[in-house]
C-alpha cells in the first residue's frame, strides 16, 4: 500500500507526461520515463514498451481535435498515473525511494518545459501575461460566477 505522498507523486508524474508531450523537452523526457520503467527481469523490453506507450500518448494528444482535447488529455493523465502507481506498488521500499526521486525530477522537467504552470479541477493556469479589459459598460473576467449587470433599482418606501 502506498502512502499519500507517493500516490500524489504518481498523479503528478501522470500529469507531467501530458505536460511534456509536444514540447522541446519531449525526447529527453520520454527517455527518462522509459528508464524509470526499465526494471525487473527484462529491462530492455520494459523500456521499449514504455517508449511505445509514450509515443502513442503523444500522438493521441497531438491529433485530438479541439472538442476532444481535454478528454484525451485527462485520459492520458489517468493512464500514466495508474502506470506510475502500479510501478511504485510493485517495488520494495528502497526501489520506491529511487523511483520517487526520478519521478520528482520528471515532474520538475515537465513543469519547466510547460512553463511551470498547471491547474486542476476548475482552476485556470496562465503562464504568461494576461490583460483583461472591459469597454463600453461591459464586464470582463477570467472566471466569473453569477453576475447581474446594470443599475440596481432605487429603494422604494419599504426598503428605506
Amino acid at each position: 500500500m502506498l502512502d499519500q505522498a507517493l500516490i500524489a507523486l504518481a498523479s503528478a508524474a501522470g500529469l507531467a507526461v501530458a505536460q511534456a508531450a509536444g514540447t522541446d523537452a519531449w525526447q529527453g523526457f520520454r527517455e527518462r520515463v522509459a528508464r524509470v520503467f526499465g526494471r525487473g527481469p527484462a529491462p530492455g523490453a520494459a523500456q521499449e514498451a514504455a517508449l511505445d506507450r509514450l509515443d502513442r500518448t503523444a500522438a493521441e494528444l497531438e491529433s485530438a481535435d479541439t472538442g476532444a482535447a481535454v478528454q484525451v488529455r485527462d485520459d492520458a493523465v489517468t493512464a500514466w498515473r495508474i502506470r506510475f502507481r502500479d510501478l511504485l506498488e510493485a517495488l520494495d521500499d528502497d526501489g520506491r525511494e529511487q523511483v520517487a526521486v526520478q519521478l520528482r525530477a520528471l515532474v520538475a522537467m515537465a513543469q519547466q518545459a510547460g512553463g511551470g504552470v498547471s491547474a486542476a479541477d476548475d482552476g485556470i493556469a496562465i503562464g504568461r501575461d494576461v490583460h483583461i479589459q472591459a469597454q463600453n459598460h461591459a464586464v470582463a473576467a477570467v472566471r466569473m460566477g453569477d453576475v447581474t449587470i446594470g443599475n440596481p433599482p432605487s429603494p422604494g418606501p419599504a426598503e428605506s
